[in-house]
């Protein structure tokens, strides 16, 4: 035993600076549920470069809220239940409504009880009430979800996002111009930095637009705060608080992933609907309506 000593404690030694190597190794890895930090690349300005096509890959469009799949957005009463409405028969599976857990923070929009009643009517009307059905402009947040590509453009100075749908824009002002002269479809957006986070302050908003296919509306009083914050390569992290008081009883808010468009050779196409509405708008004025 004494020969064999030394060798033990050699080999006690060794034993115990491979546990310490192995409890850096572990310490140096991310906890379970824990995002390492990711650094942006930068642009001239230093700031993160939110430049690229982005777009969403959820259902929030349908409906902000979590709800289960359905036959159809617009319903008529049927003999054993709601039937799809007379106009969507047609469309089958196509224009069913796919399920989904929900974007909204707590999971319900807390309306006050006349505008729930509203927002129900909304629903109950949606064929003929959607301002996306009419090709209206689809406002904010809308706009950042609705199912098509939206481009950022980013120098030191200036921030500009352009939208597939609709030949939408808006301009991010860095500097505040003060109050917004008139209400708007896209409003008025002013940024600023919070660290890594780009704060978008967005009013000068009218009371035309909806928050989805739902029947989720605002009124003119309408105040949204955005926030992107890119969080890989590849990832934006969007949020938005939402504050009506003529509508909801507080601020509320909502949050999603904003995936880069990765095909080779991605870039916005032209989707001008308004002509494609021709007909739902203006056809009852042709000298010779169509049969519906």
């Amino acid at each position: 035993m004494a020969y064999n000593l030394p060798v033990s404690m050699a080999i006690q030694k060794m034993m115990k600076l491979v546990l310490a190597i192995a409890a850096l190794t572990i310490a140096a890895l991310p906890v379970p549920g824990q995002t390492p930090t990711y650094r942006a690349p930068r642009t001239d300005g230093g700031k993160p470069d939110l430049n690229g096509i982005w777009q969403t890959l959820n259902e929030a469009n349908y409906d902000l809220e979590g709800h289960a799949a359905r036959s159809a957005m617009a319903f008529r009463p049927g003999p054993y239940g709601p039937v799809p409405a007379a106009p969507v028969v047609a469309l089958g599976a196509v224009g069913s409504v796919p399920p989904s857990l929900g974007v909204v923070e707590g999971g319900e929009i807390p309306y006050k009880p006349e505008a729930l009643i509203k927002k129900k009517q909304n629903q109950q009307n949606w064929l003929t009430s959607d301002p996306e059905i009419k090709c209206y402009l689809p406002g904010v947040p809308r706009a950042t979800y609705i199912p098509q590509p939206f481009r950022i453009f980013q120098s030191a100075s200036q921030i500009f996002i352009a939208y597939q749908y609709a030949g939408a824009v808006r301009n991010i002002y860095l500097k505040d111009p003060g109050p917004a002269p008139v209400d708007a479809w896209m409003g008025q957006s002013v940024g600023h930095w919070e660290g890594d986070t780009l704060v978008v302050d967005v009013t000068g908003l009218n009371d035309q637009t909806w928050f989805d296919r739902a029947g989720n509306f605002h009124s003119d009083a309408l105040h949204v705060v955005e926030r992107y914050t890119r969080t890989s390569p590849d990832v934006i992290s969007y949020e938005a608080t939402i504050e009506d008081p003529n509508v909801f009883t507080r601020p509320w808010k909502i949050g999603m992933p904003l995936y880069r468009r990765q095909e080779k050779g991605a870039q916005l196409l032209e989707f001008k609907c308004v002509e494609f509405v021709e007909e739902l708008l203006y056809g009852g004025f042709r000298k010779k309506p169509l049969s519906p």
